[in-house]
């Protein structure tokens, strides 16, 4: 991890400090190789094709593997595992097995299985987990591997024969069917009656609630996110879903308490109303942008598994997807994005005392992802190398621009500037598809800078579930570890639960030099950051409220709907690189999707046309507006605005991005 070349020194009146913000759990990266050493790629488990009434019950199997943790205690641990008819159940050991002590469980059946034969591993994407398996000899991950392919056979015939009208049974073998059910419930129309539903906890204690079941969307509706995912996680689905996943529930099971309304909200600030903006005699004006895209979502089936399933456990920074997975907006403009809540940064520089000013820093960096909520749809436009992106927000009191600066690996650097901050960043993305889910794992800095004092963190890593088929949904987890620039050492962690009631939360802590906690914070990424301890907790920050119809509009916010608006009057400042005057997806914000097809395809003709020109005549691409500082990030040059004012970018040169 790269650290910043010059460190500015702490005030004698500042103490330093440390926020740690922990939401979620993790997963883990992999990569394959080429034909020559095939046994360290990814071999995808192929579906049950057509009924297949002769199947034989499979044998048990049962013994210990190894499953990967990443939150808490990192790293490979020994779990004991059962499989039978197709069930895989595991816990800590043989004992806790029997008695009952689950950590989790697996229908094989409706997972996508992928395995990695010189490592011996074994990949299970549920619906909503990832579950990473190990053997730790040959024959027993040969042993494990037959079983597996045998019961999730048996099992997918199973499932396809049974009556989807079969009800619920009330008796302790319910729990082997519940999850069957919720996927059947798929298949029934949307007018469906909540059903009573049987959740088990650790102590097989059944908890039974009435609530609606998960349906099926169709391609045409996929963007659409209810309004509440607690809906889907009201009863512990602990042992049914499988939601532990890499985050097993620990010894102590305490977790994130739920916020009543009630809760103070004196410091919780948002930015609405409407924009006024600084015109160039310095005279206020009202500014009045537009409150939705010029067209609803257009809708088209797409056969996401025929280009993905190739594409097991590969980053698909290199996969050309169609225009429909697409919104309107472009990975810089989705940078943009993360300063929608720039307020929580003025306040922190207006703030003295060093650990506030923290906490107004985590609840900023939290903040980030409250866009991404209702946005597990689609996916922004890739940038072309080169491309530029700006945003000229009086209002708010910044000015910002980002830059694609390098194509492989792809890198996207943004500088954001106001009076009382400086905040910038490069980001390197990768994206791993699991069979049912894929993973966006960032890399690269957040640096932030208020005055003389200089922070950083780095970005937890994004999974969509439910990319073929289901209601998509997005999960973060990771740690955010947010650092002055003068305490660079160990970090206080708070231990956070994933999955069920606490999917979306999110705890941390501000802590001194010497790791004494100062301030503690909790809430959800989505919704809200508090301080101290309910019910006297604080409330600083909250999400703005949706506009009323953002289903039908990609599940944009408002500040999103602003973001590729070309007004008139900004086109002849614009450089003809920036992201506003590019056609695809100008078209597809438009409603034209064959035409956004279309021009993505031509644009990507000419970006490899370029690459061929710039590899031919031995030229390294050099960005414009950025530079590679002495760390390997990218910086700004500092030469943006000026060259805006003075000669202006109508009188330079760009190259031809579209």
């Amino acid at each position: 991890m790269s650290t910043e070349d010059q460190i500015a020194p702490l005030s004698p009146k500042t103490s330093p400090a440390t926020a740690t913000i922990t939401p979620f759990t993790q997963r883990k990266e992999s990569n394959s190789s080429s034909e020559d050493n095939r046994q360290d790629s990814w071999e995808l488990v192929e579906d049950l094709q057509g009924l297949t009434g002769n199947i034989q019950k499979p044998e048990k199997q049962e013994g210990l593997l190894l499953k990967k943790r990443k939150w808490p205690m990192k790293g490979w641990h020994k779990r004991y595992f059962l499989l039978e008819r197709g069930i895989l159940t595991y816990a800590k050991t043989g004992t806790d097995l029997k008695k009952g002590r689950l950590r989790g469980r697996i229908d094989v059946g409706l997972s996508v299985m992928a395995m990695k034969k010189k490592s011996m591993c074994i990949d299970l994407d549920t619906e909503d987990s990832i579950y990473h398996l190990k053997a730790k000899t040959r024959d027993l991950f040969e042993q494990w591997v037959t079983q597996l392919r045998h019961h999730r056979t048996f099992r997918q015939n199973e499932i396809t024969m049974e009556p989807p009208e079969r009800p619920l049974q009330s008796d302790p073998t319910a729990n082997r069917r519940v999850f069957t059910l919720l996927i059947q419930s798929c298949y029934w129309p949307k007018s469906t009656k909540p059903i009573m539903t049987q959740m088990f906890s650790t102590d097989q204690e059944v908890l039974v609630g009435s609530r609606p079941l998960r349906q099926q969307v169709s391609s045409e509706s996929r963007g659409s996110i209810p309004e509440s995912l607690s809906e889907f996680f009201d009863a512990k689905e602990y042992l049914l879903s499988g939601s532990s996943s890499e985050n097993e529930a620990s010894d102590d099971d305490s977790y994130v308490s739920d916020v009543s309304d009630s809760t103070s909200v004196e410091f919780c600030r948002n930015e609405n109303g409407v924009a006024k903006e600084i015109s160039s005699n310095g005279n206020n004006c009202a500014v009045k942008r537009r409150e939705r895209l010029p067209s609803t979502r257009m809708n088209e089936s797409v056969n996401l598994w025929s280009i993905l399933r190739s594409n097991i456990g590969k980053d698909l920074s290199k996969v050309a997807m169609p225009v429909q997975l697409n919104e309107p907006l472009n990975t810089l403009q989705r940078l943009c994005e993360e300063v929608e809540y720039c307020h929580l940064l003025d306040t922190a520089a207006n703030t003295h005392d060093p650990h506030m000013r923290m906490v107004y820093i985590a609840a900023f960096a939290v903040s980030a992802y409250a866009c991404s909520f209702t946005r597990a749809g689609g996916k922004p436009f890739n940038p072309i190398l080169g491309e530029t992106y700006e945003c000229l927000r009086p209002d708010k009191g910044f000015h910002f621009i980002a830059e694609q600066v390098s194509h492989h690996p792809p890198v996207s650097a943004c500088h954001c500037e106001s009076k009382n901050y400086t905040f910038w960043q490069d980001v390197r993305w990768k994206n791993k598809f699991w069979g049912k889910s894929m993973e966006i794992v960032p890399m690269g800095v957040t640096r932030l800078e208020l005055f003389a004092d200089r922070y950083e963190w780095s970005k937890v890593t994004s999974c969509i579930h439910n990319i073929l088929s289901g209601q998509r949904w997005i999960e973060h987890y990771g740690e955010i570890s947010i650092k002055h620039s003068t305490t660079m050492g160990d970090v206080s962690l708070c231990k956070s639960r994933s999955g069920g009631l606490n999917a979306n939360e999110v705890e941390g802590m501000v802590t001194d030099s010497n790791g004494r906690v100062i301030h503690s914070l909790f809430g959800k990424w989505n919704e809200a950051l508090y301080l101290g301890k309910p019910p006297s907790a604080t409330c600083i920050w909250r999400a703005n409220p949706m506009p009323e119809d953002h289903e039908q509009y990609y599940g944009f916010t408002q500040f999103a709907i602003e973001l590729n608006e070309l007004e008139e009057g900004l086109k002849p400042l614009l450089p003809l690189t920036d992201t506003r005057f590019r056609p695809d997806q100008r078209l597809l914000e438009e409603g034209d999707i064959a035409g956004a097809e279309e021009q993505k395809e031509r644009t990507e003709v000419l970006q490899r046309e370029r690459r061929r020109v710039l590899q031919e005549n031995n030229i390294t691409h050099s960005p414009r507006f950025f530079k590679r500082a002495e760390d390997d990030s990218w910086v700004s040059n500092g030469t943006y605005w000026d060259l805006r004012k003075d000669p202006g970018f109508s009188k330079l040169e760009f190259p031809v991005l579209w």
